[in-house]
């Protein structure tokens, strides 16, 4: 038999999520595409819901993830803050320690 274990990991803040894996997603989308609107057809998901992701992280965190520019001659913007990037990184580092440890309590199955 082959076993699979399954979880998702998400970070809230006063019952609103801050991050989470698809939040993580878009943020990176938006650092590799320099604006919400490339991101979010990257993503393959609708302007408003990208929108309402990113004002639900900027809302919940210490800090702006996002710095936002309006559209114009160029075309708007939005590129991710310092902090903004620390999120990705120690969220990813959450997440890849969770499967590590998650990995080890199914082995003890595996081994039953």
């Amino acid at each position: 038999m082959s076993y699979k274990i399954k979880s998702r990991i998400w970070i809230e803040c006063n019952e609103h999520v801050l991050l989470g894996e698809g939040r993580v997603h878009l943020l990176k989308a938006i650092d590799e595409a320099g604006s919400l609107s490339k991101a979010a057809k990257a993503l393959n998901i609708s302007y408003k819901k990208a929108w309402g992701l990113l004002d639900s992280v900027n809302k919940s965190a210490k800090k702006p993830v996002t710095i936002n520019s309006t559209g114009g001659k160029g075309g708007g913007g939005a590129e991710l803050t310092e902090y903004g990037k620390s999120l990705i990184r120690v969220f990813d580092e959450i997440n890849q320690n969770c499967w590590k440890f998650l990995d080890k309590q199914l082995a003890k199955i595996e081994n039953l």
